[in-house]
């Protein structure tokens, strides 16, 4: 029985006839984005992948030209342009080809000759977008749990010998002239100062396990709207685009409203004056989405989606990652401390956090844990 097994599994003996192989219908069934192109970027070709990646019908794709379907000065059109001039395979990875036609795509691409016909090339699109931001928010909860130790070490190693400059100013203001108190006063003032800085550093150190439940995360945003429209957000426009079948957050009400305050503040403050400055709050449930944890075995179901985007500036690119690390800031009088507050809070909550920014758009995202009785009972 084994002997028939292998022989019927064997492959043809050389010189045998091969059955006619469709390749139209090969590359149909991946699940790969490809493009079969000329030389200065005709579309000749568009397997079902593709049609879905660039959401048009391959009739639609076959008139037009690859430069119209990715942004203007795109590196694809220079590794089509490479491949034509020297003949070999290229590719280039964590290539961004967001724009308002095809939304937020992060794609590695690789671009071959077709041998024996020198004016076409397959084109490959990996899309790398929900890898890379996992990856980014797994390193954003890294940055919060190095606040937590360094927290500890200033609440240990610097308030105390601040404590005691503070004490000895004190004292040599007594006897001191009224030059010399000013300096004593400088010294208090500063002291002080740094004091204040470490104790808002103290809420990283409380490791106590949070009080959660079942949180209504669009009351929670209705409050923080109202609080920002009340006050330091009243002269932009709010929308709101809410998935109103969205169950139960598992976590902190008091919590995730200081989270999204923040967030809210913060995007605030990067759209500014701009009398077009918009706020858009947004909550969706993304089946499927399951994140693996380094050193564990668990993977963390994190289905509910919570954003702030804002038409902003942008984040500098120099700063975005180490964006939720402590410190880093681009605010003149900022301590850079708000962030990593947000990724430590929603870490605490099982939670991702991740950033996606560009001129106009950026976009604070979290994902957090359904509450357990609602997701036994098999709702989403």
């Amino acid at each position: 029985m084994r002997n028939a097994e292998r022989t019927a599994n064997a492959p043809p003996p050389a010189g045998a006839d091969l059955p006619a192989i469709d390749t139209t219908q090969v590359l149909g069934a991946l699940p790969t984005p490809i493009l079969l192109v000329g030389d200065q970027g005709e579309i000749y070709y568009a397997n079902p992948a593709a049609e879905q990646f660039f959401d048009s019908g391959a009739a639609f794709l076959y008139r037009q030209n690859l430069r119209d379907l990715v942004p203007f000065g795109s590196p694809v059109l220079q590794l089509i342009a490479q491949v034509f001039r020297e003949r070999y395979t290229v590719s280039e990875y964590d290539v961004d080809l967001g724009s308002p036609r095809l939304g937020e795509r992060l794609v590695d691409v690789q671009v071959s000759p077709v041998p024996e016909q020198t004016d076409r090339a397959v084109v490959r699109f990996d899309e790398r977008t929900v890898a890379a931001k996992i990856d980014r928010a797994l390193t954003y909860r890294g940055a919060a749990r190095s606040v937590v130790g360094m927290a500890a070490i200033l609440a240990h190693e610097v308030k105390n010998p601040l404590s005691g400059i503070r004490g000895a100013a004190q004292l040599l203001e007594l006897n001191a002239s009224q030059a010399d108190r000013e300096l004593t006063r400088l010294i208090c003032d500063e002291t002080d100062r740094i004091c204040g800085l470490v104790d808002r550093m103290e809420i990283f150190s409380d490791k106590r396990p949070i009080n959660r439940g079942p949180v209504n995360i669009h009351q929670v945003l209705e409050h923080v709207r109202k609080i920002a429209q009340a006050g330091f957000a009243k002269h932009l426009r709010f929308v709101e685009k809410y998935d109103p079948s969205l169950p139960p957050v598992y976590g902190n009400r008091d919590q995730l409203v200081q989270v999204f305050l923040n967030l809210v503040k913060n995007a605030a403050e990067a759209v500014g004056d701009d009398p077009a400055g918009e706020i858009v709050l947004t909550t969706a449930y993304r089946h499927g989405v399951r994140l693996a944890v380094r050193g564990s075995r668990d993977r963390l179901h994190l289905p509910l989606e919570v954003s702030v985007q804002d038409n902003g500036p942008g984040v500098p690119e120099d700063i975005r990652t180490y964006l939720f690390d402590p410190f880093v800031t681009t605010k003149a009088s900022g301590s850079g401390l708000g962030l990593a507050l947000v990724a430590k809070i929603i870490g605490d909550h099982g939670g991702v956090i991740e950033c996606d920014s560009r001129p106009r758009r950026t976009v604070f995202s979290a994902r957090l844990p359904v509450n357990p009785t609602t997701e036994d009972s098999g709702e989403s």
